[in-house]
C-alpha cells in the first residue's frame, strides 16, 4: 500500500493540467518531486470508481485459489515448471506495479522502501519454492492498497463539496453585453450577472432588489438566505431565485471561497507531531529491518548446530513482511485526514492536523462576546411609552428620524414595523456622541442618549439609569416621550455551547469583551460562565490571556471574530474564528474556522480532535502489538508467511477500518 498521499487539487478539474510540487511519501521516505496531474492519474486517480481497477487483483486471486486447489488435490499435470509458471502468472498483475515502484524509488535514491521489502520477501518465497505464499503476500498487499484508496476517497468526499463550489465562469458586463469569462479575470468594481441555479463567482455588493441564496457550501447552513439590495454576497453561494446582478468588491484570489479552498488544500500539509515522528521513524526503521533480516539469515550459522540456510532464510523473509511499517504510515495520516474531513463536514475547518492534536490539550476556553456568542446585531428588546401618543405613534416619530442615520442602532430601530408610515423627517442633524435632532411632521424630535436629553434640559426618569443595555430616548417638543431598549441577542445555541464545552471536560469558560462591563457581566451570568471582564481594549484581552498562560498547565483556546481579536487569536494555544461574520484578519490568524458561526461547534471541534487522536494511538498500539508478537513467533520458526501477511496487511486493514470510523461518527 502506498503511504498516504492526499492530493486535493485534482478534485478541481481546472487544476488537472497544472504542474506543482508535492511530497511523495513512501512508507520510508519523503522526496520532493514535480509531476503533472494529467500524467499522474495511474497513481492517484479515482481508485474506487472503475471496475478495471480491480481486474488485476481478481485475476491474481482466481489464479492463486485455483493453484492452491490444484496443489491440494495433487493434480498430475500441476508439477514443476507448469506450477512455477502458473504462480508467476498469478504474481505478475499484483507484483509488477510494486516492483516498478521499488525500482523508481531506487532510481530516486530511496533504497529502503516498503516496495523493496515486499519485493525481496516475495521473490525470496519463490526462490524457496513457497509460490502460494509469495503470491498471497503481494495479492493482499495490492488489495490493501485498493482499500486504502477507497478510504481516502471517502475522506475526500467530506470536503469535496467545498472544492466543487469553485465557480467556473463569470458573466461580466463589458461592451454593453454580459460576457462569460474566467472569474480570475474579473476586476474589482465590475458588474456581474448570476442566473438561477448558478454560483456567485466573486464577492460583491448586490445591485438587484433582492436575492435568495444557498450558502451551505460556505457556512454549512442549509436554510436559504434572503438578502436585500446593497448587501454583501459571497463567491460560492448559489442563486436560487431570478437573475441577479452584483458589483464585485474583491478579486477572485481574495474572495471568501478562495480563502476556504486555500485553507482546505493546505490543511493536510500541516502535519501533526505524531505524523512527523512516524515519518522519521520509518526512514530509520526500514534499513534496520533489512540489516536484521540479513542477521536472522546468517548469524544462526555460528550458533546453531543443525543450521539449515533455507529455514533461516524463510524466517528472514517472514521477518521482512511482518516488519513493513505500512499499517503505521498509512493509518496515521489517514486518521488525521479523516478527522479533518469529519470536521469539514460539520462546518469546522482545521488549518492542519497539528491543530487536531492541539485541541485535545485545551482545558480553558476564552471567548469574545459580540459576534461570537451574540449575533452582533441589535434588536429592540423593550419599548417604554411615557407620552400621550400611542406606541405606534411614538415609534413613528423615532423611526422617521432614525431613518436618516446609518448607525447599527438606527438600523435596528428602522427594522421595527409600524402601521402608519406617513411620518417624514426633515432638517435632521447628528449631534456627535449624543444622537439625532430633527423635525417630524412639524414637531421637534430628539432621539439619543441621556447626554442629549440633559443638553436640552429634558428630565430623564431614574429607572433609565438602571438599564445596562443600550437605550434610545425620545423627546417630542421638549417633552420626554419614552425610550427603547436595544440588546445584542444571544445566538440560538450559545447556552448549549457552554454546556457542551463543559461536558467536553473544559475546566473553565471565560468571557473577555470590549463591550461595557455591565453588559458583559449580564451575558456571562446568563450563560453561566466562570469569569467575565468587559471594557477591554485588544491589548487588555491579550494581557488577560497571557496571564492565564503563565500557568504552564493551562492550555487556552480563544474564540473571536473581530479585527481586535487577531492579537489574542495568534497568542492563544488555539485560536478559533467565526468564519461567517468574522473579519478577514481574524480568519487569517486563527487555527480553526467555524464556518457556521455557531459557538456550539467548538465542543464538536474538541470531540473530533480527541476522537482522532484516540484512533491514531489505537492504530499505533495495534500495529506494534501484533507485529511484535508475530515477529517473535517468526524468529522462533513458529509463524509462517500467512501469519506474516496478517501481521502486515491484515493489521493495515484493521487500522484503516478504524480510521474510517471517523467519517461515520455522530458529533
Amino acid at each position: 500500500m502506498h503511504c498516504l498521499f492526499i492530493d486535493l487539487a485534482p478534485m478541481n478539474t481546472e487544476a488537472q493540467n497544472t504542474t506543482h510540487t508535492y511530497e511523495n511519501d513512501s512508507c520510508c521516505s519523503t522526496n520532493k518531486k514535480t509531476h503533472n496531474h494529467a500524467d499522474h492519474n495511474h497513481d492517484h486517480g479515482d481508485h474506487g470508481g472503475g471496475f478495471k481497477t480491480y481486474i488485476p487483483g481478481i485475476f491474481s486471486f482466481v489464479m492463486l485459489v485455483t493453484g492452491i486447489a490444484l496443489d491440494y488435490f495433487e493434480v498430475a499435470f500441476f508439477k514443476e515448471y507448469i506450477r512455477l509458471v502458473w504462480y508467476i502468472v498469478a504474481y505478475i498483475p499484483v507484483g509488477f506495479p510494486v516492483m516498478k515502484e521499488g525500482w523508481e524509488s531506487i532510481r530516486n535514491g530511496d533504497f529502503f522502501t516498503e516496495f523493496l521489502l515486499m519485493t525481496l520477501a516475495t521473490i525470496g518465497a519463490f526462490a524457496l519454492g513457497e509460490y502460494p505464499e509469495g503470491v498471497a503476500v503481494m495479492l493482499f498487499y495490492a488489495v490493501g492498497e485498493l482499500f486504502q484508496h477507497a478510504a481516502v476517497d471517502k475522506a475526500k468526499g467530506n470536503i469535496k463539496a467545498l472544492l466543487d463550489v469553485r465557480p467556473n465562469e463569470a458573466l461580466v458586463f463589458r461592451k454593453n453585453a454580459f460576457t462569460a469569462v474566467d472569474p480570475e479575470e474579473v476586476a474589482v468594481g465590475e458588474k456581474v450577472q448570476v442566473r438561477v441555479g448558478e454560483k456567485i463567482p466573486l464577492d460583491g455588493t448586490l445591485l438587484s432588489d433582492q436575492a435568495v441564496l444557498n450558502t451551505a457550501a460556505l457556512t454549512g447552513e442549509s436554510k436559504p438566505d434572503t438578502v436585500k439590495k446593497g448587501a454583501q454576497v459571497y463567491a460560492g453561494s448559489i442563486n436560487l431565485e431570478g437573475v441577479i446582478e452584483l458589483e464585485t468588491t474583491a478579486a477572485f484570489k481574495d474572495s471568501s471561497i478562495a480563502r476556504i479552498l486555500d485553507l482546505v488544500q493546505n490543511a493536510t500539509s500541516r502535519k501533526s507531531k505524531t505524523e512527523l515522528f512516524i515519518r522519521k521513524f520509518a526512514r530509520v526503521y526500514t534499513p534496520i529491518v533489512v540489516v536484521l533480516a540479513i542477521a536472522v539469515t546468517l548469524l544462526p550459522y555460528f550458533f546453531v548446530e543443525d543450521y539449515v540456510f533455507r529455514d533461516w532464510l524463510y524466517r528472514a523473509l517472514i521477518f521482512l513482511v511482518i516488519s513493513c511499517p505500512c499499517a503505521l504510515v498509512i493509518s496515521i495520516p489517514l486518521g488525521y485526514f479523516g478527522g479533518l474531513g469529519a470536521a469539514s463536514r460539520n462546518g469546522i475547518l482545521f488549518k492542519g492536523a497539528s491543530f487536531l492534536d492541539a485541541m485535545t490539550k485545551i482545558n480553558t476556553v476564552v471567548m469574545d462576546k459580540t459576534g461570537t456568542v451574540t449575533q452582533g446585531v441589535f434588536k429592540i428588546k423593550q419599548i417604554e411609552n411615557k407620552s400621550g401618543f400611542s406606541e405606534d405613534e411614538l415609534m413613528n416619530y423615532l423611526t422617521a428620524i432614525e431613518a436618516q442615520s446609518t448607525h447599527p442602532i438606527a438600523t435596528a430601530v428602522g427594522e421595527y414595523h409600524v402601521q402608519d408610515v406617513a411620518f417624514s423627517a426633515s432638517a435632521v442633524s447628528e449631534i456627535a456622541g449624543k444622537g439625532l435632532k430633527g423635525t417630524v411632521n412639524g414637531k421637534t424630535v430628539l432621539a439619543g442618549n441621556k447626554a442629549l436629553m440633559t443638553a436640552h434640559h429634558i428630565p430623564v426618569p431614574a429607572e433609565v439609569d438602571e438599564i445596562v443595555e443600550s437605550v434610545v430616548m425620545v423627546a417630542v417638543d421638549t417633552e420626554f416621550s419614552g425610550y427603547v431598549v436595544l440588546a445584542d441577542e444571544l445566538k440560538a445555541d450559545a447556552k448549549e455551547a457552554v454546556i457542551q464545552i463543559r461536558k467536553a471536560g473544559i475546566k473553565q469558560v471565560i468571557m473577555l469583551s470590549g463591550d461595557k462591563d455591565a453588559i458583559t457581566q449580564q451575558t456571562a451570568n446568563e450563560l453561566g460562565l466562570d469569569y467575565a471582564k468587559g471594557g477591554l481594549l485588544p491589548e487588555d484581552k491579550l494581557n488577560e490571556v497571557e496571564r492565564l498562560q503563565q500557568d504552564k498547565t493551562t492550555q487556552v483556546a480563544f474564540i473571536g471574530d473581530g479585527i481586535n481579536d487577531a492579537p489574542v487569536l495568534a497568542t492563544s494555544d488555539v485560536g478559533i474564528a467565526m468564519g461567517g461574520l468574522g473579519s478577514d484578519v481574524a480568519i487569517e490568524t486563527a487555527a480553526i474556522i467555524i464556518q457556521t458561526d455557531q459557538p456550539s461547534k467548538v465542543a464538536q471541534a474538541i470531540k473530533i480532535g480527541r476522537s482522532t487522536r484516540k484512533i491514531v494511538w489505537q492504530n499505533i498500539a495495534l500495529a506494534f502489538g501484533v507485529k511484535a508478537i508475530v515477529l517473535i513467533l517468526g524468529a522462533g520458526g513458529l509463524a509462517t508467511m500467512w501469519e506474516a501477511v496478517f501481521a502486515d496487511v491484515g493489521v493495515a486493514f484493521l487500522a484503516i477500518l478504524n480510521a474510517v470510523r471517523l467519517q461515520n461518527m455522530k458529533w
